[in-house]
C-alpha cells in the first residue's frame, strides 16, 4: 500500500504524516505523507517541465499506457476494492463495482486518444482554407472527492493522459490511499516522469489557491460540493483558468401511476442505496403519484428495512458506514429536523450507538415543502412525497437550484420522454436506476456544474481548439 506522494517520477515523503481512518470503527489504517509549500511547488514544476514533451507524444503511445493501466487495474480489482472499502466505508461489492467501473475510463480514453477529430475545409469564399485542430490545454489540477475515490480519479486522469496533458492530482483527505494506488498503477503502466503527480497538501485551501494563481497552471477539473466549487471558480477567475466542475446534485425520482412498481422499487434501491446514498447521482427526492403511493412506499420500505448494515469488508453486509462521524451526524440531523417539521419515519431513522459512523436505511414521508428536500442528504435516507398530475411532478422535480440527474419511471415511453425533456437536468434515466457509463457524457446544469466528463466530450475538457487560416 503506497503512503508517499508521487512527484516527478519519485515516491517522496513530505513535511509530516496524516492518519487515514476506517470509518466503521475509527481505527487508523495508514498514515500518508503531507505536502508543504516545497512539495506543492515541486509537483507543479514537474508537471510544467514535462508538459511540452508530453503534449508532443504520439497518441498511440498515450493509448497504450492507458490500455496497460486498464489491464492492471482490472487484474488487481479485488485488492484495490479492499482499500476503497476500508478508507471509505462502503461495502466490498460496491467498492469492487466502483474499481471495475473506474478501470473502464482508462479503456474508454485509450480508444479516444487516437480519435481526436480535426477539420479541414474550403472557406465560403473559396480562396482560403480553414484548418481546425485540437491541442492539449496544458498543466491540469485534478481534485477528487471521497465518495468515489477510484472512479472520480480515473474519470479525470484518463482524458488528461489521452489529450496529452500533465497533471497534479489532489485526492480527498479522507480517501487518499485509493488515489495513491491508482498513481502506482499509472507508474507501472509506463507514464513518463512528471506527467502525473499526486500531493496531499497540509494547508489545502492556501495551496490550491496558490496554484490557481500560478501562470503555469492552465486547467482545473474538480468534483465536489457546490460550495467549494464556487470558491474555486472565484480563485480561477483571476487568471481565467479553464474549469470543469461536477458539483452537487439533488436528484428527483419520479414514479408515475403506470409504472411497473417492483421495477421502480428496484430502480430506487439502486439509485438511492448504491454507495450507501453517498453519491451526487443518488435519488434524493422521491415523488410518487398518489394512486400507487401506498403500494410503492410499502414495498420500498420493506426492501430498505431488510438491508444488513455493518463493516464494509464483512461478508453479507449491504450497507456500510458513512465516511466519517461528521458526515453521519449531518445525516442524522437532517432526518431529525425533517421529523420536527412533520415528516413521518416509515423505517430506520435511529442513530446507532458505538464508534462506527453508521446510519440505517431510512424512509420518510413528508410534504413537498419539507426542508430536507432542499438538501443533498448524501446518505441512506429517502424522503417520499406524493403528487397528482404530470405537470406537478415536473414542477416539483425542477424546484431546486441543481440539475445533475433525474429518474423517471413510467409504463408509457412517450410520457417518460416528455417528462425527461421537461426536467431541467443534465442527465435523465428512464426506467433505470443507474445511468453512469464511461461512454456517455456525465454532467449537470444550473448549480450542478460546468462541462462534461466521459463520452466523446470528456477529452475535450483537456483540449483547446485552434483555428489555422490558410491563404491559397
Amino acid at each position: 500500500m503506497r503512503t508517499q506522494m508521487y512527484i516527478d517520477g519519485e515516491w517522496v515523503d513530505g513535511i509530516g504524516k496524516m492518519p487515514v481512518y476506517d470509518p466503521s470503527d475509527g481505527s487508523v489504517i495508514a498514515e500518508v505523507a503531507l505536502a508543504g509549500d516545497k512539495e506543492c511547488e515541486a509537483a507543479l514544476a514537474a508537471a510544467d517541465k514535462a508538459a511540452a514533451s508530453w503534449a508532443k507524444s504520439a497518441p498511440r503511445v498515450r493509448a497504450e499506457i492507458l490500455r496497460k493501466a486498464f489491464e492492471i487495474m482490472s487484474a488487481e480489482a479485488d485488492s484495490i476494492a479492499t482499500i476503497v472499502s476500508k478508507e471509505n466505508g462502503k461495502v466490498l461489492s460496491d467498492a469492487k463495482g466502483e474499481v471495475l467501473y473506474a478501470a473502464e475510463f482508462f479503456r474508454w480514453f485509450s480508444e479516444e486518444a487516437v480519435r481526436v477529430p480535426g477539420d479541414f475545409r474550403k472557406s465560403p469564399s473559396g480562396d482560403k482554407r480553414i484548418l481546425v485542430t485540437h491541442q492539449p490545454i496544458g498543466v491540469s489540477l485534478l481534485i477528487t472527492p471521497w465518495n468515489f475515490p477510484a472512479a472520480m480519479a480515473t474519470r479525470k486522469i484518463g482524458p488528461a493522459i489521452a489529450a496529452g496533458c500533465t497533471m497534479i492530482l489532489k485526492p480527498a483527505s479522507e480517501t487518499p490511499l485509493t488515489a495513491l494506488a491508482i498513481v502506482d498503477i499509472m507508474e507501472r503502466a509506463g507514464v513518463p516522469k512528471g506527467v502525473i503527480n499526486i500531493i496531499l497538501p497540509e494547508k489545502v485551501g492556501a495551496s490550491i489557491s496558490k496554484m490557481l494563481h500560478d501562470p503555469r497552471l492552465r486547467n482545473l477539473s474538480f468534483t465536489g460540493s457546490t460550495e467549494v466549487g464556487r470558491i474555486l471558480l472565484k480563485d480561477a477567475a483571476d487568471r481565467v483558468i479553464r474549469c470543469s466542475m461536477e458539483l452537487g446534485g439533488n436528484a428527483p425520482f419520479v414514479v408515475f401511476d403506470d409504472a411497473d412498481i417492483p421495477a421502480a422499487v428496484q430502480g430506487l434501491m439502486l439509485a438511492k442505496m448504491r454507495n450507501g446514498g453517498a453519491a451526487c447521482t443518488a435519488a434524493n427526492r422521491v415523488y410518487v403519484q398518489r394512486p400507487v403511493a401506498d403500494k410503492f412506499v410499502a414495498e420500498f420500505s420493506k426492501a430498505m428495512g431488510a438491508l444488513v448494515m455493518g463493516k464494509g469488508t464483512d461478508s453479507g453486509v449491504q450497507l456500510g458506514a458513512s465516511v466519517s462521524m461528521k458526515e453521519r451526524n449531518k445525516i442524522a440531523e437532517l432526518v431529525s429536523n425533517a421529523v420536527k417539521a412533520g415528516a413521518k419515519i416509515i423505517t430506520g431513522g435511529t442513530t446507532p450507538a458505538g464508534d462506527g459512523a453508521f446510519y440505517p436505511a431510512t424512509v420518510i414521508t413528508c410534504e413537498k415543502d419539507n426542508e430536507i428536500l432542499r438538501h443533498e442528504v448524501f446518505g441512506p435516507v429517502a424522503p417520499i412525497v406524493t403528487f397528482d398530475t404530470d405537470e406537478e411532478a415536473i414542477a416539483l422535480a425542477n424546484d431546486t437550484d441543481f440539475g445533475l440527474i433525474s429518474y423517471v419511471f413510467s409504463g408509457d415511453l412517450a410520457r417518460g420522454i416528455r417528462t425527461a425533456e421537461a426536467i431541467e437536468s443534465g442527465m435523465v434515466a428512464i426506467n433505470r436506476g443507474v445511468i453512469s457509463d464511461p461512454a456517455a457524457p456525465f454532467g449537470g446544469v444550473k448549480q450542478s456544474g460546468l462541462g462534461r466528463e466521459g463520452g466523446f466530450d470528456g477529452i475535450h475538457e483537456f483540449l483547446e481548439t485552434k483555428y489555422i487560416g490558410v491563404e491559397i
